[in-house]
């Protein structure tokens, strides 16, 4: 095979593309991998796994803050905001360090540049032609601005707000969704004055109703200034601060982070000359399969319907480059996806809200237990968060898990497991957990849900 064809062609390495290359490279196919930026793309370098590093920092502080209430002084903290970044950055480069070493390992090229479609089988790479009998799409998204408003200036997105030099006094968060609120939970405990603002009329307002609730009622705790129902405009970029309004109020910050929402990356890709066919909202329409409309093309991630996370994105790659291979594969249930927000206090959820069960005419059941109800809250210093499940009375099916408080975006995983595995909330209700563990909370979660709480 020429040095220019491959079986494989994936434009994009971030956590959908790295994954398909490595498992394409596993099942035999030479392998290529396109990027036009870093190694890891956007989530290793910009998005996730930075703010995750910051975030952690934030999680430590407020550790050390709370420290008295454990029979411990210690003095006042200070961040060292060129420490935070440098850690932040070795984490970064860790991870990315480690996604080359796995690209050497598996045999696979990295080919620099920006790539597209050219519209009979191949790839184009800075104007230097490839071939391929596979081409997956992976390319991510890329941040939108609200209504009336522009990047630029002091006016950022959350890729920038995670990579700050230096840690301002005042920030504005617009957006509530996850991004959002975990920009504005993590700079509100690092002792930044900060607005997050919502159209809508609660935070984090596709989880259910009840989480929402308390992880509203923990950012107050936290000094964060909330509002809901609440649409900001005239947004003006200065020199050194953005001046806005929101409702019948001016404001003014430092810096304003738009976290409202992403779009699919697909500008460059060639998918008009390739007749790749996009759906209503500008996704890449896909099959379960993650196959387009044109043979040997694949897209996945942030360019096709479903939740925008980055584990979705590496189970699509998975799925589709097993199609290519003539594997058997089935289609995603995006429903019981694992979605996570890591603010303080940590949201996590899967499945159907109440409202969205009982709107689909289910019979509804609901299991509530607080953190805590269980030892394990008490010892660690949680007791104010919750683990709500939501189930179908007449088959015991789980419907919907969803957790707020410490660790929830670890607990979550029992439940979909259980929900994978064809259990139910019966089934979690008799299996034997660790005490004393948070876990049992999801344990006693179930049994309410079955109508016999113990623990309550």
């Amino acid at each position: 095979m020429p040095e220019s064809s491959y079986d494989v062609i994936v434009i994009g390495s971030g956590p959908g593309g790295y994954v398909t290359a490595i498992r394409a490279a596993q099942l035999g196919f030479k392998t290529a991998v396109v990027e036009k930026d870093k190694v890891g793309g956007r989530c290793l370098n910009y998005a996730c796994i930075p703010a995750k590093a910051v975030l952690r920092v934030a999680d430590v502080l407020a550790e050390i803050r709370e420290a008295d209430e454990f029979g411990i002084t210690v003095n006042e903290p200070t961040v060292d905001f060129d420490a935070v970044m440098a850690r932040r950055d070795k984490v970064v480069s860790t991870l990315t360090g480690g996604v080359s070493g796995l690209f050497k390992k598996n045999g696979i090229d990295l080919i620099e540049g920006s790539g597209a479609l050219t519209g009979d089988g191949g790839v184009t790479v800075d104007g230097t032609r490839y071939d391929a009998k596979t081409i997956v799409l992976a390319t991510g998204s890329v941040k939108r601005a609200i209504p009336g408003t522009q990047f630029g200036g002091r006016v950022i997105g959350t890729e920038e707000a995670w990579a700050l030099e230096a840690l301002p006094k005042t920030m504005a968060v617009i957006g509530s969704g996850a991004s959002g609120s975990e920009i504005a939970s993590a700079y509100v405990r690092l002792g930044v004055q900060v607005q997050l603002f919502e159209a809508l009329d609660r935070v984090l307002p596709s989880e259910d109703a009840d989480i929402s609730k308390l992880a509203e009622r923990g950012f107050k705790k936290q000094g964060l200034e909330v509002h809901t129902g609440t649409l900001v405009s005239d947004v003006v970029s200065g020199e050194n601060s953005v001046t806005f309004k929101y409702g019948e109020q001016t404001g003014e910050a430092e810096w304003v982070v738009i976290a409202a929402g992403r779009g699919p990356d697909i500008e460059g890709l060639g998918l008009d000359d390739a007749g790749v066919k996009l759906d209503d909202r500008g996704l890449i329409e896909v099959d379960g399969a993650l196959r387009t409309n044109v043979a040997g093309v694949y897209a996945i991630g942030d360019l096709v319907p479903g939740p925008a996370l980055a584990h979705k994105a590496s189970d699509e790659g998975i799925i589709a480059i097993e199609d290519a291979a003539g594997l058997h594969t089935h289609p995603i249930s995006y429903i019981d996806i694992p979605r996570a927000t890591f603010c303080a206090p940590n949201v996590a959820s899967f499945g159907l809200t109440e409202a969205q069960a009982r709107e689909q005419g289910y019979d509804v059941t609901v299991g509530k237990v607080q953190y805590g109800a269980v030892g394990a809250g008490t010892v660690y210093g949680d007791r104010t968060g919750l683990v709500k499940i939501i189930g179908d009375k007449q088959f015991g099916e789980l419907l919907g898990g969803h957790i707020v408080g410490a660790k929830a975006t670890e607990l979550i995983q029992e439940l979909v497991n259980a929900k994978s595995l064809e259990g139910g909330y019966p089934e979690v209700a008799r299996i034997i957990h660790g005490h004393p563990t948070m876990s049992e909370a999801l344990m006693e979660a179930a049994r309410a849900a079955d109508g016999w709480l113990i623990h309550g």
